[in-house]
């Protein structure tokens, strides 16, 4: 049996800032189906994580609007919030193009919100020169988000080159004991780099909205976040 009636939170925008967003993996057709219905008559945007092709695929058959983003395995209905240079740039790096799919889901989240974004692959420790050439592209950046599969080093290496905040992503790439990222995230908080910040393990959105926050309360001087 599906059930359906979802109760949405219709003023995430307004409380926080963050567009509605729906965990696709586990939802039914009909569950998502009902879901961006009810956000599409209300005229609000959209942003489904974790969707396959299949999936996605029907959606866009109902929703002429929707698209499919296949790089972040996301799907949005609706335009996205025209970007607020004021708020500045996000760069989010990956440690190899396995990790792409986690950070593609940061990026597009963060565009979504109309933030500035840049996506670095392929910066992994594994080749350290890769990372250290591009940091002249990252100095202008106000927050970094860095996702990392295996021993997950690179948040870790960003936190102690560079004075912005750094968010770490544990990606579930690895042989073995890297178990499915766990080995990542332990990784990641037991870092020696202080003030890493960590979220959990293929968690590309959360990251996106820990640094959206962050941007928000970096354009004011008053002690109120907009």
């Amino acid at each position: 049996m599906n059930y359906l009636h979802s109760r949405l939170d219709l003023h995430r925008f307004q409380r926080l800032g963050m567009v509605e967003a729906i965990w696709g993996e586990h939802k039914t057709v009909e569950q998502l189906v009902e879901i961006l219905e009810s956000l599409k008559k209300l005229g609000k945007l959209a942003f489904v994580t974790r969707v396959n092709q299949e999936k996605a695929g029907k959606l866009i058959d109902l929703f002429k609007t929707a698209q499919f983003h296949e790089d972040a395995h996301c799907l949005t209905l609706g335009d996205p919030l025209i970007e607020d240079n004021s708020l500045g740039m996000v760069v989010i790096l990956s440690g190899g193009t396995s990790d792409l799919k986690v950070a593609a889901e940061a990026e597009l989240a963060l565009r979504w919100h109309g933030i500035k974004t840049k996506l670095l692959l392929d910066v992994g420790v594994a080749g350290l020169h890769r990372l250290l050439s591009s940091l002249k592209n990252i100095e202008e950046s106000k927050v970094l988000i860095a996702c990392a599969g295996m021993e997950g080093a690179l948040p870790t290496v960003l936190a102690g080159l560079m004075p912005q905040p750094v968010i770490g992503v544990p990606v579930s790439v690895g042989y073995g004991v890297s178990e499915k990222g766990n080995a990542s995230l332990n990784g990641m908080l037991a870092s020696c780099a202080p003030g890493l910040s960590v979220v959990n393990i293929d968690n590309g959105y959360g990251a996106a909205m820990a640094a959206l926050r962050i941007l928000k309360c970096n354009r004011t001087s008053s002690s109120k976040c907009d």
